[in-house]
C-alpha cells in the first residue's frame, strides 16, 4: 500500500534556525516520536530504529536512512529511508523536506513524501494510515519548532548566506548546517494515537447527528 503526504506546517521560528534542525539528521530523527539514528556508516547513510509502544509491550523497527541531496541554497533535503520488523512488516519512504521563510519573522517547514508499507500495517487501509501520519507528523513538528526556538538567533553572517548557492548531492563536498542539539523524543504510542484516532471519529460521529438533529 503508498500513500502520499503532502504538507505544510508554519513555525515559529526564523528559517535559518529551522534549517539547522532540517539539515541535521541526529537532530531530525529526534524529532519524530519513537526514531533514533544508531549508527553512522559515511557521510550520507545512516542506520537507525522506530520504536512502538503498544500497552506493555515494545516493538522496533531496524532501518536504514540516506540522504539522497541536500541543497544549502534553497534549505533543502531529499531522504530515503526503509525498514522492517521482526513479524516481516516493512516500510519505505522518499521524502523531499524543506524550509520557507515567512513573515514576521517565521518559517514554513514543508514535506513531500511517498509512503510504501507492507505486511500488517497495510491492513489499516489508507485512510486509517493517513490519520495515523496526521498525528504523528503533528508531533513531529511540534517536537521540531521545540528543537529550532532553542539554538541562538543567528548573527548577521549567517552559514547559509555564506553558502548560498552551494548544492550538495550524496557524497558532495557541501556541509550541511551546524550540529543542532537533538531532542529526545518519546516512544510512540500506539494506543494513544487509536484513542486519539476513536475520539476524533466520535466527534465526528456525533457532530453528524447533532448536526441533522437541529436541520
Amino acid at each position: 500500500m503508498e500513500v502520499r503526504l503532502d504538507k505544510r506546517y508554519p513555525i515559529a521560528v526564523d528559517a535559518e534556525r529551522a534549517w539547522r534542525v532540517l539539515g541535521d539528521l541526529h537532530a531530525l530523527a529526534g524529532c519524530m516520536p519513537g526514531a533514533e539514528l544508531t549508527e553512522q556508516v559515511s557521510e550520507t547513510q545512516f542506520k537507525g530504529r522506530v520504536t512502538v509502544k503498544v500497552g506493555p509491550a515494545v516493538a522496533s523497527f531496524g532501518g536504514d536512512v540516506e540522504r539522497v541531496e541536500i541543497d544549502v541554497a534553497v534549505r533543502r533535503v531529499r531522504l530515503n529511508a526503509k525498514g522492517a520488523d521482526k513479524g516481516g512488516s516493512s516500510a519505505s519512504m522518499d521524502l523531499t523536506a524543506s524550509v520557507e521563510p515567512a513573515e514576521g519573522g517565521s518559517s514554513v517547514l514543508v514535506g513531500v513524501a511517498n509512503v510504501i508499507v507492507n505486511g500488517k500495517f497495510a491492513q489499516f487501509g489508507g485512510r486509517m494510515m493517513g490519520q495515523v501520519s496526521d498525528l504523528v507528523l503533528a508531533q513531529f513538528a511540534a517536537n521540531f519548532a521545540a528543537a529550532a526556538s532553542a539554538l541562538p538567533a543567528p548573527s548577521s553572517a549567517s552559514p547559509s548566506s555564506a553558502t548560498a548557492g552551494a548544492t550538495a548531492a550524496a557524497g558532495a563536498t557541501a556541509a550541511p548546517p551546524a550540529s543542532a542539539t537533538p531532542v529526545r523524543a518519546k516512544e510512540l504510542n500506539a494506543l494513544t494515537l487509536l484513542w486519539q484516532l476513536v475520539k476524533g471519529w466520535l466527534g465526528g460521529l456525533f457532530g453528524k447527528r447533532s448536526g441533522t438533529t437541529g436541520s
